[in-house]
């Protein structure tokens, strides 16, 4: 090895690795929150969020959050881990109820929040959910809200170039039941945990 290849070479962990190939990672802790009203597109605007013109939709944020539309007045922010969703947690601290059609839905203990990392996310999706989420189909920036596992999920395509990512959302009380059905349709392809520190 050249002087030249070594310092480029950065050793990498064995779970880190695991995130281009079959990773699941818990951002429960993450802030999520939810808006729904016919002025919250004009509210989350104000405080300088770009919003996905259609529903089934994401947009990402210039800080990494997402921001998905769920239905012609419905939001759902998820926070970015590049400031442990803080941006997200003070658009909810901020809201006030007032005579604006802008309602706020707290998500932190409704919904869980799982993502699924590596070329093979589509693959373990498909043994449980209907829908075809593979790149050509179901691309960045692509919502489904749909059942996996028997339960209501909702999956994002957040994924980059580099790194393809789902990420799920569904009903908190489900996690243990959920993650475990994810794992088991991960265990083909060798997959595993990834801690939340691995993506940063």
């Amino acid at each position: 090895m050249t002087l030249l290849q070594a310092e480029a070479f950065v050793p990498r962990s064995p779970r880190a690795e695991l995130l281009h190939t079959c990773a699941l990672t818990d951002l429960s802790d993450l802030a999520r929150v939810g808006f729904r009203g016919g002025d919250s597109a004009a509210y989350l605007q104000a405080r300088g969020y770009r919003l996905p013109s259609l529903p089934n939709q994401a947009l990402r944020q210039e800080d990494g959050g997402w921001v998905v539309r769920l239905s012609q007045s419905e939001y759902l922010m998820l926070g970015s881990l590049a400031d442990d969703g803080a941006r997200v947690a003070g658009a909810e601290a901020e809201w006030v109820l007032d005579d604006q059609r802008n309602y706020l839905l707290p998500r932190q203990d409704s919904h869980a929040w799982l993502q699924l990392s590596g070329v093979h996310g589509s693959a373990v999706m498909a043994k449980l959910c209907g829908v075809d989420l593979r790149a050509q189909a179901f691309p960045v920036g692509a919502v489904a809200q749909t059942s996996a596992a028997r339960i209501n999920v909702i999956v994002v395509n957040v994924g980059r170039d580099e790194l393809p990512a789902l990420q799920l959302l569904f009903d908190r009380a489900s996690l243990a039941y959920f993650q475990e059905a994810v794992l088991d349709a991960m265990s083909e392809f060798d997959g595993g945990w990834v801690e939340v520190d691995e993506l940063l």
